[in-house]
């Protein structure tokens, strides 16, 4: 759209924000975040060098959850930059081309954890169902091509994203709603038609609830095939079996669903608590993955306090 007055010049610097009200503790809020964002790089990171070095973890169950650690890192790198800006050094200014480059690589490894997610939902089903033709089925091979098909799947979907909200003229408004760029934050500052925007992240919200709806129904089948065992011990250990899986499910999906919910139905939304729920969306599942299945998961547990000594 072309301008026709002064009070349509197209912004050229976006303003990224911490939390309202709390900006005189932004320096001391800035402590935590990177102790957490720190934790989480190691973390992962950690996780991926066990994964990588013991092959007796070298089987499917390991490998996806590789892939949800490379999910977290990128996540957490993402973010990284533009969050230190904001509450270290207060420096809020990101150029549109940064912005659409961030917010394609955060809703990608979003839409990345969570197809991880729907695969480990389906790799603890078939361990449990059918776990003396588990190997047979997911062999090496085909956890990779399923990895791969993943990783280019998020990618791809996420690709139009930059491009269209590039598309997009913006002018009198120039502040984002969070210390980094989201794609429906950019597209809201918009003062051309984004219609085109509006429906394809529409179906992209679309089909990342839908990898929710087909991971509880995963769990239906797995808790209709716990029923069927008539031990109650056995019953027990193959429920063990998913519950590093749920903790990681619940950690990533309730700031979304708690955000949706107050986006709809928060009449007096207090914008402080929705950035902050935000806030809690990109950092905690990344720190939060990698203790969990560390704690959870004993071949790692046992590995990596190997590695130490601590055997």
């Amino acid at each position: 759209m072309h301008s026709d007055n002064s009070s349509k010049i197209e912004i050229t610097t976006f303003v990224l924000i911490g939390i309202p009200g709390l900006e005189h503790v932004h320096e001391w809020l800035s402590v935590p975040i990177c102790f957490m964002y720190l934790v989480a790089i190691l973390g992962n990171c950690t996780i991926l060098f066990v994964i990588r070095t013991e092959p007796s973890l070298h089987a499917p169950m390991y490998y996806f959850l590789s892939m949800l650690a490379i999910s977290d890192l990128g996540l957490s790198l993402s973010s990284l930059p533009t969050m230190l800006r904001t509450f270290v050094f207060n420096a809020t200014g990101i150029s549109p081309n940064a912005c659409f480059a961030q917010e394609f690589f955060i809703h990608g490894f979003t839409d990345m954890e969570s197809s991880v997610l729907l695969v480990m939902s389906f790799d603890r089903f078939l361990a449990i169902r059918n776990p003396l033709r588990y190997n047979s089925i997911l062999t090496n091979a085909r956890v990779t091509k399923m990895c791969l098909v993943f990783f280019i799947k998020s990618m791809v979907l996420m690709l139009p994203f930059p491009f269209t909200l590039k598309s997009l003229t913006y002018c009198k408004k120039s502040q984002l709603s969070h210390s980094y760029c989201l794609h429906q934050d950019v597209m809201n500052l918009a003062c051309s038609d984004n219609t085109v925007d509006f429906f394809y992240g529409f179906f992209v919200a679309l089909c990342m609830m839908s990898d929710s709806v087909f991971i509880a129904l995963s769990y239906v089948f797995i808790l209709k095939t716990v029923m069927g065992i008539g031990s109650h011990k056995e019953r027990l250990k193959a429920l063990n079996t998913c519950v590093s899986h749920i903790c990681a499910v619940l950690i990533f999906y309730i700031p979304i669903i708690a955000l949706a919910f107050m986006h709809r139905f928060g009449n007096h939304k207090s914008p402080s608590t929705i950035i902050l729920i935000a806030d809690i969306f990109l950092l905690v599942p990344p720190l939060m993955n990698p203790i969990v299945y560390c704690v959870k998961t004993r071949q790692i547990r046992k590995k990596l306090l190997g590695k130490f000594g601590l055997k």
